[in-house]
């Protein structure tokens, strides 16, 4: 017999397999022809393995979009935690962030959308999606409010950064033969310089910080 570590990763591999394959099948298929049988197929196990580590498709559908909001949470913040001090250096780092391959992918793009056009109707999915968009938008109006230049109101212009990125996923999603990654990402940053453009500049590259001149004549 396994030890018991050996046997708990095992059933932790299984169950990222499984979630992958339902990742995969809501990207080829959709959401209503993703079945457990398609994803038993995907992964190469056997339905009843599905079964065992999940129950139902329901709650295999609701652990992979919760991988996938806690995917990309961590993802935001570890971005986060790494950039430098400066609101200007954590916002870009944010907006970098969003398409980067770990977390923007064709395959993820599209079982995102799945998810959203399912969302309106299922309370469970709202509340997934809802805790993230949330806690991130907070964070990208504290930085705003930190960068505000005159006469800006920081949280219009946060909500309006928020969604231009989730409007650039979207446009992902449905033309990724027309539009690409770092097109989005550029779109993005010029709307950093745009916004802020004390603190970066036309192309969303960030400015070198003022410093102020001392008074020497004295």
């Amino acid at each position: 017999m396994k030890p018991k570590a050996a046997r708990r990763a095992d059933k932790s591999l299984r169950r990222q397999e499984l979630i992958d394959a339902t990742i995969d099948s809501l990207a080829k298929r959709g959401y209503d022809a993703t079945t457990i049988a398609e994803v038993a197929d995907g992964a190469g196990l056997s339905r009843g393995i599905v079964n065992f580590h999940f129950e139902s498709k329901e709650k295999l559908l609701i652990e992979t979009l919760r991988y996938l909001s806690e995917e990309y949470r961590n993802h935001w913040q570890s971005a986060l935690a790494a950039a430098g001090p400066s609101p200007a250096e954590k916002l870009s780092a944010l907006v970098n962030a969003d398409f980067d391959r770990k977390v923007c992918t064709q395959r993820k793009l599209a079982a995102w959308g799945a998810f959203w056009g399912e969302a309106k109707s299922r309370p469970t999915y709202r509340a997934l999606c809802g805790a993230n968009d949330e806690e991130y938008q907070q964070t990208v109006i504290a930085l705003c409010r930190e960068l505000a230049e005159p006469n800006h109101d920081a949280h219009l212009v946060a909500r309006g950064i928020v969604c231009l990125l989730e409007g650039l996923w979207h446009h992902l999603m449905m033309s990724p033969k027309d539009f690409r990654r770092d097109e989005a990402l550029s779109v993005a940053k010029a709307q950093l310089g745009m916004a802020f453009p004390s603190h970066f500049a036309p192309d969303g590259a960030l400015r070198a910080p003022t410093v102020p001149q001392r008074d020497t004549a004295a």
